[in-house]
């Protein structure tokens, strides 16, 4: 089993590896190890609403050269902020509508390295039915042969995706959402 938690056997701390420096191969998120946070201003910039998404999952392929495509799957349903009543108003039809879209969708077309230490990512992300192109630069924060986190801060426009409630325009846009996606090596 691949060491996963940053040093080696050791007790020091794993060097970052270059992109290209992964395994080839079909890759799982280790959804344990990884978390969809998001963060949108409320009450018309006076508060910020924070949550999560509790249940991911995704996976990929990594190609020769060090190139990858792949999807990261949220249930839509999952969508955890700590307050009851505002977690239900967020899965209704309003905003997520989970009962009718269960899965917010991230699939990668293209993730290519960029530098020691990033990949660009191109993609399409797809919420409540709708899919918009979405393209941003990842942080490798641990890469190896057998597992590898990228890490991401991205601002999304839920307005981009039907979610046009704003009671009294007390919510802004973009949310900023922020992902740290653990991938291990499968093969």
């Amino acid at each position: 089993m691949p060491d996963t938690t940053g040093t080696t056997g050791t007790g020091t701390q794993n060097t970052p590896h270059p992109a290209g420096a992964v395994n080839t191969g079909r890759w799982t998120l280790d959804a344990e190890r990884s978390s969809v946070r998001f963060s949108a201003k409320g009450f018309w910039g006076l508060a910020h609403v924070k949550g999560s998404f509790t249940e991911i999952r995704g996976e990929g392929e990594v190609l020769a050269g060090g190139a990858a495509h792949g999807t990261l799957t949220l249930r839509s349903g999952s969508l955890d902020t700590a307050h009851a009543k505002r977690d239900k108003h967020l899965r209704s039809g309003d905003f997520f509508d989970a009962e009718a879209h269960p899965e917010v969708v991230f699939t990668a077309r293209s993730v290519t390295p960029a530098g020691a230490d990033t990949v660009e990512v191109a993609g399409d992300l797809t919420i409540r039915g709708t899919s918009r192109p979405l393209t941003f630069t990842a942080r490798l924060t641990d890469a190896g042969p057998d597992a590898v986190t990228l890490s991401a801060d991205l601002p999304v426009r839920r307005l981009d995706f039907g979610m046009d409630w704003n009671w009294m325009g007390s919510l802004k846009d973009p949310a900023q959402v922020s992902v740290t996606a653990r991938f291990v090596h499968q093969g």
